[in-house]
């Protein structure tokens, strides 16, 4: 059965997902205008710097739960690494979609709002409830499509 556009480039984000180098949760997030691909993302560190596949997480061995103190960390986020593609690459995301494999942070979040996206899909929540009333307070949709990849 052919996928709907949603469920093919919250796939896509899976698969982007497996580039990841975190060592807690693999994420992956893709850009999309027009059902046109503009940029991905994944978790990780920042280039030229070691990952944490290498070396260890810092959020492991500080004991840092999931969803908290998310400036301890060696990585940037998927959403964050997709908006950067954009910005390094001059493909504006203004009025985009972004489909990713976990429901965003409240920091990438308000770096969505501020980009200018409209819609959020996703695949699994995450525990940041600030998150959830920015999207709603700007009135980004978001989409749950639990089990569709």
């Amino acid at each position: 059965m052919r996928p709907s556009w949603d469920s093919y480039f919250l796939e896509i984000s899976s698969v982007v997902a497996n580039r990841s180098t975190c060592l807690r949760r693999k994420v992956g997030a893709v850009l999309v205008r027009d059902k046109r691909l503009l940029t991905t993302g994944y978790n990780g560190a920042p280039s030229f710097l070691k990952h944490c596949q290498e070396i260890g997480c810092l959020r492991e061995e500080q004991n840092i739960p999931s969803g908290q103190r998310h400036e301890l960390c060696r990585g940037l986020h998927a959403e964050q690494n997709a908006i950067i593609q954009g910005a390094l690459h001059g493909v504006s995301i203004k009025g985009a979609d972004l489909y990713c494999t976990h429901h965003p942070c409240s920091l990438c979040a308000k770096m969505l709002v501020n980009a200018g996206l409209e819609k959020v899909v996703l695949k699994e929540s995450y525990p940041d409830h600030l998150a959830q009333e920015i999207f709603k307070e700007a009135g980004v949709q978001v989409i749950s499509l639990p089990g569709s990849v």
